[in-house]
């Protein structure tokens, strides 16, 4: 069981069994190159939040080989998805004009859709040059996500789409991500299993 903070905006309520920090291991399973990538990894993820309405992310892989090289990381945030209102700061360092929107419960079961969720939004970057932004919905403990945009560097790997999803079952969290990268279609890639830590 997890509690909700009292602190919590109102319109994280439907993310807020995601806030806190969890760690586990997952695999690795994708082609590259002449063969396949086939590891397993160690992972921390942290899910927390500042009083705005979004969730702040934070993810570190590394391989559980002996020296846990370390693999990747990735940061960004996460939220409803909803057009921007005057209550709302920016952009840029503007501020808010107004009172903030969907203060009540009342307020955000105004934004549930038609499959009885919530439609979010995930903002990642990564690294290595990949910036991705996801399009998706939370139901319940269930949140699967798509993306809508993937943005590269020059000098970044080839990546053109990805899914991912995430549950919670029994106090784990878990997760499941595909890829298109490298020249392959979408596919599988890593999944993990990640307990609470904190």
């Amino acid at each position: 069981m997890f509690e909700i903070p009292t602190d919590l905006p109102a319109e994280l309520v439907p993310l807020s069994w995601l806030i806190g920090v969890w760690e586990g291991t997952g695999v690795i399973d994708y082609p590259a190159g002449e063969g396949t990538v086939s590891s397993e990894f160690g992972q921390r993820v942290s899910f927390s939040h500042d009083g705005m309405p979004y969730l702040n992310y934070n993810a570190y892989t590394w391989l559980l080989d002996e020296e846990h090289t370390g693999l990747t990381a990735e940061t960004g945030y996460w939220r409803l998805h909803r057009p921007q209102r005057e209550g709302d700061p920016g952009p840029a360092l503007l501020p808010a004009v107004g009172e903030r929107p969907f203060q009540t419960a009342e307020d955000v079961e105004s934004l549930r859709n038609d499959d009885g969720g919530f439609d979010v939004e995930v903002s990642l970057v990564h690294p290595g040059g990949v910036s991705e932004l996801y399009l998706g919905q939370v139901r319940g403990p269930r949140i699967d996500l798509a993306t809508d945009a993937v943005m590269r560097t020059a000098g970044a790997k080839e990546y053109a789409a990805a899914t991912r999803l995430y549950g919670l079952v029994e106090n784990h969290l878990l997760w499941a991500w595909d890829i298109a990268a490298l020249g392959q279609d979408l596919r599988s890639h890593a999944s993990g299993r990640l307990a609470k830590v904190d």
